[in-house]
């Protein structure tokens, strides 16, 4: 007997999805912010090419799943389609870099490779605005989901600092590298000391999941790779704590935070 895969998921609330395929299309016609998209694994009616086709050219991840998963989100007629709302808006990296030199600041980004966890990624987003730093840069597609449990984490800080959602982490860190700006991954593959890096200059701290580390592609793009020392028998850092530390060695280099702003 094959047993049935559980689906059990935390629903969240119904105002912060959108059901039916002509209620997500005029969503984003409206220009809402959608942080993600689940499509039937097996839709292939009309309407929902023409959802593939608005989706064209926008950071929106859809995700193929089996309507089981649907119907754990929901007990309405879904049609095949959920859209989960984003409580914060989405920037693009290629608008934050440029804006922060005109305005004469030394950018500091936070930039997280493979995080998903919702709480970690609060948590980080708090610990950026506390620090000073300027944005926070998350894959659109393999990303963390910024929902209402991630803006919680974060004590709103998720409504003031800038979220840049990107298609592709590789050109996005060869964009930060022709900027100017470091590159300084956060990684267990390297002997040298997180505090012996220069954060003065212009900087985006790379940090990977717990489980993974940097993907190895974009670890190859870094400026400096440092380790944050350890004792004892475990082997890392939760990730929150661990930007933290990347952090407040870079307020640290640069002065104080009244000096990183």
């Amino acid at each position: 007997m094959i047993q049935k895969r559980n689906y059990d998921t935390k629903r969240p609330p119904e105002k912060d999805m959108i059901f039916g395929m002509r209620a997500v299309m005029e969503a984003l016609d409206a220009g809402k912010t959608i942080d993600k998209i689940l499509l039937r694994r097996d839709m292939s009616s009309a309407l929902g090419r023409e959802l593939m086709q608005k989706l064209e050219g926008r950071t929106v991840p859809v995700q193929r799943v089996p309507v089981e998963r649907l119907n754990q989100y929901t007990d309405k007629n879904h049609q095949g389609v959920i859209a989960f709302l984003s409580p914060v808006e989405f920037y693009r990296v290629e608008d934050v870099v440029p804006a922060l030199f005109e305005a004469g600041k030394t950018p500091l980004l936070m930039v997280l490779d493979g995080v998903t966890d919702v709480r970690n990624f609060g948590a980080i987003a708090r610990t950026c605005v506390c620090a000073g730093a300027d944005a926070i840069v998350i894959a659109a597609r393999s990303g963390v989901a910024v929902n209402g449990d991630a803006v919680k984490t974060s004590a709103g800080a998720l409504h003031t600092l800038p979220v840049c959602k990107v298609d592709n982490m590789q050109e996005c860190l060869r964009y930060l590298a022709d900027s100017g700006l470091r590159l300084v991954a956060a990684t267990e593959h390297t002997e040298r000391n997180y505090t012996s890096a220069d954060m003065t200059a212009p900087l985006a701290i790379v940090m990977g999941s717990e489980e993974h580390g940097i993907y190895e592609p974009n670890l190859q793009l870094c400026t400096d790779r440092v380790r944050i020392p350890m004792s004892g028998t475990i082997e890392s850092l939760n990730v929150s704590v661990a930007a933290g530390v990347m952090l407040y060695e870079a307020v640290r280099q640069r002065g104080g935070v009244e000096h990183a702003q």
